[in-house]
């Protein structure tokens, strides 16, 4: 049973990228860049939107939390939206909201108007992500996965790369609506090009939502992740804010999962993780995750408290890490289809680890040159560690599985990620409160970082194993 797809070629000429896959990559990246960069954007800005918006730090937190609690929820049903609308319809209606949205955005004239806001956004979001890489899977196939995910993964790591910069132009220039307004331009033209070039067929005749799944799966994954993301609001696990939402979160997932295992139709299809390529991706992507989610979390902070930088400079110190990464990407998705996303991501996890330990031992005077290598070095190896993992889920199941493979590896990759920021917050909060050198708790979080990568590649190396067998 396919969905909405674009045929594959196959034979000789298979390993040849062909225009239509292309033009395919273009038309996503315009939803990749603008909801990576959106993120990025917010998150820099919730300063001088409190102030401007006569709120507190505390209540507009909830801009960036609800949108990460939206995204959480629309992730588990955007498998039962593709196939009952159809993908390419899916991503342009999911990007025409996330558009209309961020307009109303720029117009909210309260907290709680942009908050519920961002909250569409987040929905939008949530559905426009995995739909677009669904429509590359499907596009692609397995054999050129990795070379196209590695073009269209430049905008996804060249946009929060670039984040910190133009925010910090925009908000040094501007009003912070226009964090908001720079997404309406990239929306009218990614829906022009989708319209054009994107598969606009109709979707299949599909039973009624479960909506207990709903409520189990998605509520379970926002659960998790809030409560995880508020240990850097507390600075540590103990409070009821934090380990109540994450508990009642994992009790969700776990009856989400055990409905999936009975039932004749799943919202997500659980038995995918029998799959054992797919699940040892899964799992390197998970660790993976957390560690570049910690990195991209705990490296504007090295720059803004240690170093005492500003915005743009802060922006301008990690451009390093960006430019390793955009420049790897193109090279490391060849080397994923012609030796396997295990190989690639083993090296590339270990190549991680390497280049962030001696931030572990680095004084706070360190020569800054020196630090630029470093980021430089550790934004290659990132390029390595992720996308070969993605490459490699993508490409273990069949192109109607897709749909629900794009929501596991988004789901797995957003908890990660929290784990990896929560586990930066505790170390961070921890020795501020502490008599210790402020420097000793980036020395602590680069550690667990670096560890957490070499679990990533360790998880690799099984992965590698399960596709040579």
């Amino acid at each position: 049973m396919r969905i909405d797809t674009i045929p594959v070629d196959s034979g000789p000429e298979a390993g040849k990228i062909p225009a239509h896959v292309w033009r395919t990559a273009a038309v996503v990246v315009f939803g990749a860049i603008m909801g990576m960069l959106d993120t990025s954007l917010i998150n820099l800005g919730l300063h001088t939107i409190a102030a401007d918006l006569n709120t507190s730090l505390a209540s507009i937190q909830w801009v960036a939390s609800g949108y990460l609690l939206a995204l959480g929820v629309s992730l588990t049903v955007c498998g039962w939206l593709a196939r009952r609308v159809g993908v390419g319809r899916l991503w342009l209606g999911a990007l025409a909201a996330f558009t209309i949205a961020s307009g109303l955005c720029a117009l909210a004239g309260t907290a709680n108007w942009l908050v519920a806001l961002r909250i569409l956004q987040g929905l939008a979001a949530g559905v426009m992500i995995p739909a677009g890489q669904t429509l590359l899977g499907q596009a692609a196939g397995p054999q050129r996965m990795g070379r196209v995910m590695g073009v269209v993964g430049i905008a996804v790591v060249g946009a929060p790369a670039l984040g910190p910069t133009i925010g910090g132009v925009m908000l040094a220039h501007w009003n912070w609506q226009w964090l908001f307004l720079i997404n309406i331009p990239l929306g009218l033209i990614g829906f022009a090009l989708g319209l054009r070039y994107l598969p606009l067929g109709p979707g299949i005749p599909m039973r009624r939502l479960d909506i207990a799944g709903v409520v189990l799966g998605g509520g379970g994954v926002s659960a998790v992740v809030y409560g995880l993301s508020e240990i850097g609001e507390r600075g540590a696990v103990t409070a009821v804010s934090v380990w109540l939402p994450v508990l009642a979160g994992a009790a969700a997932l776990a009856g989400f999962i055990v409905r999936g295992l009975h039932s004749t139709r799943p919202l997500l299809d659980i038995c995918m993780f029998t799959n054992r390529v797919f699940a040892a991706a899964n799992t390197a992507s998970f660790f993976a995750g957390a560690a570049m989610f910690g990195v991209m979390v705990l490296l504007p902070l090295y720059f803004q408290v240690l170093h005492g930088y500003g915005l743009i400079g802060t922006g301008v110190a990690l451009i390093p890490f960006g430019a390793g990464g955009v420049l790897t990407l193109p090279i490391g998705g060849r080397l994923t289809d012609r030796f396997g996303g295990g190989l690639v991501a083993t090296v590339g996890n270990l190549a991680v680890a390497i280049t962030v330990l001696p931030l572990v031992f680095l004084p706070a005077d360190a020569a800054p040159t020196l630090i630029q290598v470093l980021l430089f070095a550790a934004g290659v190896g990132t390029a390595l560690a992720g996308l070969p993992l993605v490459s490699a889920a993508y490409a273990a199941v069949r192109p109607e599985q897709l749909p629900d493979a794009t929501a596991f590896v988004n789901i797995l990759q957003r908890v990660g990620g929290a784990v990896g920021v929560a586990a930066v917050a505790v170390i961070l909060s921890r020795a501020a409160n502490s008599a210790a050198d402020p420097i000793d708790g980036y020395h602590l979080s680069f550690a667990v970082l670096a560890a957490l990568s070499v679990v990533a590649a360790l998880a690799s190396t099984l992965l590698r194993g399960r596709q040579r067998g």
